[in-house]
């Protein structure tokens, strides 16, 4: 293996001060003799294989959870459409005071 190459600018100090290792140039991966592409094409069957695998890792929320998240949405939506609908209307009220003077 060769080793990487650090450019001057990188061996001094933080600006902060901490003495830190330089960052170094990483080159692209390279494949070992006798390794595979890891994106090498897979037949369709082994994909749809794959895919259900995924899919049963996958932590499904209950009918509960799902209902209460949607409600919290609702109620925080209408919240910030109530505080956003004061403010316009303090603004809205202020600049009339201003422009009528």
């Amino acid at each position: 293996m060769r080793p990487l190459s650090v450019p001057a600018w990188d061996t001094g100090p933080w600006p902060c001060g901490l003495n830190s290792a330089p960052f170094r140039r990483i080159s692209a991966p390279t494949l070992l003799p006798g390794k595979t592409d890891p994106m090498a094409r897979t037949n369709p069957l082994q994909f749809l294989q794959q895919v259900r695998a995924e899919v049963a890792k996958i932590h499904w929320p209950s009918r509960r959870e799902v209902m209460l998240t949607t409600v919290m949405v609702f109620i925080l939506a209408a919240l910030t459409a109530t505080f956003f609908s004061l403010v316009d209307l303090a603004i809205r009220t202020g600049l009339a005071a201003v422009i009528g003077a």
